[in-house]
């Protein structure tokens, strides 16, 4: 999922919180909607030639280079509404040219251009649920466990306090994909689905990605590593393939484990303790 270039070009589950469900807007089939995973993470062989912000090609022809290439592709690129960790504005996505050609030089010769372009759009529009779910976990926990906990206590359903709700915005600093790691949950997950596969699917995620988040605190700015794991969904009875996100600190220390559980234990704690009753 990560197709967020780092330079800019002149061309104009139970007690858990669940993984978000997102709907696509692609407007082809499931059938014909590209395979669910992200080629740039296939190994190059010159690593010098990777940008280190995001494991990418640090220059990617935006012209229609290949003799294959049987159909007209955009060139212009959308910026996402991800701040940059640098302070020079925004992430910019890829044009459907630019991956079309990245696909290309990582080898998969074989790929459909006239899939590119939904392709292009169902990254971009993953990776803007995947920083929504981020900037849900930084408004919640940017001002320290305590605060945190007051805006957990009560579920997920509860608005945020008004001083959370302005808290200063994050900043996606790099970012990496990682679809041969499998996270710790994840594993987990397939252990899980094959010793009881009547209650857990054996759904393993298609993409893993870490993220490297610049934190506002009330002390100053911290950089935390988050986990996303990218799984897919049966399809909407429309025909538009679905996708789940499971966005979450990475646990490198007892804070970020703390900030896990504080959230994922909100609902739990609040229907125990007859929160739930004593609303009504």
């Amino acid at each position: 999922m990560g197709w967020i270039w780092a330079d800019p070009t002149p061309f104009s589950t139970t007690a858990a919180k669940p993984p978000v469900r997102i709907v696509t807007t692609c407007a082809v089939s499931r059938a014909d909607c590209p395979k669910p995973s992200c080629p740039m993470h296939k190994q190059d062989p010159k690593p010098s030639s990777m940008n280190p912000l995001n494991r990418m090609f640090s220059h990617i022809s935006n012209t229609r280079d290949a003799p294959q290439q049987r159909v007209a592709l955009p060139r212009e690129r959308e910026l996402s509404t991800i701040p940059r960790g640098d302070g020079t504005g925004n992430w910019e996505y890829p044009s459907p040219q630019q991956m079309y050609n990245a696909m290309l030089r990582k080898g998969y010769s074989d790929t459909p251009a006239e899939n590119v372009e939904a392709m292009v759009a169902v990254h971009n529009f993953l990776n803007e649920g995947a920083w929504e779910e981020i900037r849900g976990w930084e408004r919640r926990f940017s001002h320290g466990l305590l605060e945190g906990w007051n805006a957990c206590k009560k579920g997920e359903n509860t608005p945020l306090p008004p001083s959370l709700q302005k808290s200063e915005e994050p900043k996606l600093i790099r970012f990496m994909g990682r679809p041969g790691e499998p996270t710790p949950k994840a594993r987990m997950l397939g252990v899980l689905a094959w010793l009881y596969p009547a209650k857990f699917p054996d759904n393993p995620p298609f993409d893993r990605h870490d993220w490297f988040v610049e934190r506002n605190t009330p002390t100053g700015k911290k950089e935390v590593r988050y986990v996303i794991d990218y799984y897919s969904g049966p399809p909407e009875p429309t025909g538009e393939p679905v996708f789940y996100l499971d966005v979450r600190p990475a646990v490198d220390g007892p804070v970020a484990a703390c900030e896990r559980m504080l959230r994922w234990g909100g609902d739990v704690w609040w229907k125990a303790s007859g929160g739930v009753v004593r609303e009504q």
